[in-house]
């Protein structure tokens, strides 16, 4: 397939490295050898192809992402590729400084200021925000087939009143507003001191945005408050900012608990070290 694909964009390459950190889809990064560096991604399957794209058309000129060069829209045996310009830099770490997560929050603003399109259809991006509740419950039962037989009966069962009792004390959502899913340090890309842009849109859709801070919170700004507050700064100067500490602590706790579903669909040996992590957090939060 990668030779397949190397000729189908007339890719002219003299090395090619696979990125290890790419959970939901294979990607490969290609030195040309003029020295240019692309990246070509692969997606699991159609719909994840589907919503990157959509993504890509969306929030061209009006978000920092790679450039979306080409694509490919796949066949019997594959989903489809793109061809991927490079974004320099290297993922964020939580040795930023205040004005990275001042960059952040504005990033993270513009993405969600984004409304569902009126004059097109999309076939992969879908607005859940219509059926919100029902989206965060399908999605956390979902998960919880996965989760049961990894927990103590008593330890599950407390999880699913917890989960249900938290629900029903959430805020109004707010949106429709472009969602990323997967807004976490490895998915954000610095350069020097600068924001370069964000990656990875397998996962979108338009929702509530209070489901899209939670992993940068886990990941990030958890620890230190004047990143935190720099965020947010940053955050409001392109539209208003919810309430988190009305939501964080729900979504902090489904996030621990579908992890652990996400650990068993992939496998809990090699994701040993995420899984142990999230049942430490889940049993703080319901014990």
């Amino acid at each position: 397939m990668l030779e397949h694909l190397l000729k189908r964009f007339r890719l002219r390459v003299q090395s090619i490295h696979e990125v290890e950190d790419s959970f939901s889809s294979t990607v490969y990064r290609c030195r040309l050898l003029g020295g240019e560096a692309l990246y070509l991604k692969i997606p699991y399957n159609k719909i994840k192809f589907q919503r990157e794209l959509e993504a890509y058309e969306i929030l061209e000129d009006r978000v920092a992402t790679p450039k979306m060069l080409d694509y490919w829209d796949g066949d019997e045996v594959c989903a489809g590729a793109f061809l991927l310009s490079e974004l320099k830099g290297s993922p964020l770490t939580t040795e930023a400084s205040s004005n990275v997560a001042f960059q952040i929050g504005v990033l993270h603003a513009s993405m969600h200021d984004i409304m569902p399109p009126e004059n097109r259809d999309l076939f992969g991006m879908k607005n859940e925000f219509p059926n919100w509740s029902s989206f965060i419950e399908n999605q956390f039962y979902s998960f919880a087939e996965d989760v049961k037989g990894t927990l103590d009966e008593q330890l599950y069962h407390l999880a699913i009143e917890k989960f249900e009792k938290m629900k029903q004390q959430l805020p109004s959502p707010d949106g429709p507003s472009f969602i990323h899913m997967d807004f976490r340090p490895a998915n954000i890309i610095v350069n020097k001191g600068n924001v370069s842009g964000v990656l990875d849109f397998e996962s979108v859709r338009f929702g509530s945005t209070e489901i899209d801070f939670t992993k940068l919170y886990r990941d990030f700004l958890d620890e230190d408050s004047r990143l935190s507050k720099a965020y947010q700064e940053g955050y409001k100067s392109i539209r208003p900012l919810i309430d988190l500490e009305a939501v964080l602590p729900f979504y902090r706790f489904a996030d621990a608990f579908n992890s652990i579903g996400w650990c068993n669909r992939r496998g809990t040996e090699k994701n040993a070290a995420f899984l142990e992590e999230n049942m430490k957090k889940l049993r703080e939060f319901v014990l």
